[in-house]
């Protein structure tokens, strides 16, 4: 009887074998559920979010972007193309103008049912978990014909285990708190997020029942008392004036990874960039020394 991990990388190499036929004709499901159908692989993207045009990029067709939201700014190239407005709130106008035969837009998009009743097709696509990512992976490397899309996922699936490597075994266990943004949202045990501070081996405050990226109440913060917060150095002015969070053991003890508009970008965006995202939690981790009891 084959194992499980034969069995896995026979799927994959049947789905590779598969991919340069796909493209030429076929259906894709996006997270509506909604179908789509393709006569041929687009060559006009619009893109109105950030992860969404890392991945059309990490596949090897920037090339086919022609107009992206005002907050997708990587790789380079992107910051040369018309910038839309914002992912949520996009400018229809400009869209039209650009004659996309693809739209990848997110889920939660005000414009989703415009631009599909104005006769584009659209994807509306929002990962928030490992799993979500790899679907949007490989059904974009399926739509794209790229043939290489499963082996990349291995590649940056195996940059998430090597950070793990890295983290030292006196800080396995730590409890940590990261916010994603003001309000508090944090990124749960279920979130993309949550998920790879699992596999380094530390344990979020924020469990899994509360969803992926939940809006706390600070109070929840100071009750779970962490050892250990990350967040973006944009947030960190606020967290002082935010009553009782002076009393939590990361804040007394000067336990605050802060990382910089750059690199948050890269930890909040689930795109092929998580093995950097990895990387940058896992150094903040290796510096940080186990409370003592």
């Amino acid at each position: 009887m084959l194992s499980w991990q034969h069995g896995l990388r026979f799927c994959l190499g049947v789905l590779a074998l598969s991919l340069p036929l796909l493209g030429q004709g076929q259906t894709v499901t996006d997270d509506r559920g909604v179908s789509v159908s393709f006569d041929r692989a687009p060559q006009r993207i619009v893109s109105l979010l950030p992860a969404l045009t890392e991945t059309v990029c990490a596949l090897g067709r920037c090339q086919r972007l022609v107009g992206v939201d005002r907050y997708s700014n990587f790789p380079a190239e992107v910051q040369r193309l018309p910038k839309l407005g914002g992912g949520l709130d996009p400018s229809i106008e400009a869209i039209v103008a650009l004659r996309p035969d693809l739209v990848l837009i997110a889920k939660s998009s005000r414009a989703v049912e415009r631009l599909q009743g104005l006769g584009f097709k659209v994807l509306a696509m929002e990962p928030q978990t490992q799993a979500d990512v790899q679907r949007v992976w490989l059904t974009l490397g399926q739509l794209l014909a790229v043939p290489e899309a499963p082996k990349i996922w291995q590649q940056m699936d195996a940059e998430v285990s090597a950070a793990a490597q890295t983290v030292p075994a006196s800080v396995k266990g730590l409890r940590v708190y990261f916010e994603v943004n003001q309000g508090p949202y944090a990124a749960g045990e279920a979130s993309f997020i949550g998920q790879t501070l699992s596999r380094l081996g530390v344990e979020n405050i924020v469990p899994a029942r509360m969803g992926p990226f939940p809006k706390l109440n600070p109070e929840f913060v100071v009750r779970a008392n962490p050892d250990l917060i990350l967040m973006g150095e944009g947030n960190a002015n606020a967290l002082l004036q935010r009553p009782g969070w002076s009393l939590i053991g990361a804040v007394r003890t000067h336990r605050i990874c802060l990382f910089t508009p750059a690199q948050a970008d890269v930890l909040v965006r689930p795109g092929p960039r998580m093995g950097e995202a990895a990387r940058l939690m896992a150094d903040c981790l290796v510096k940080v020394e186990r409370p003592a009891p």
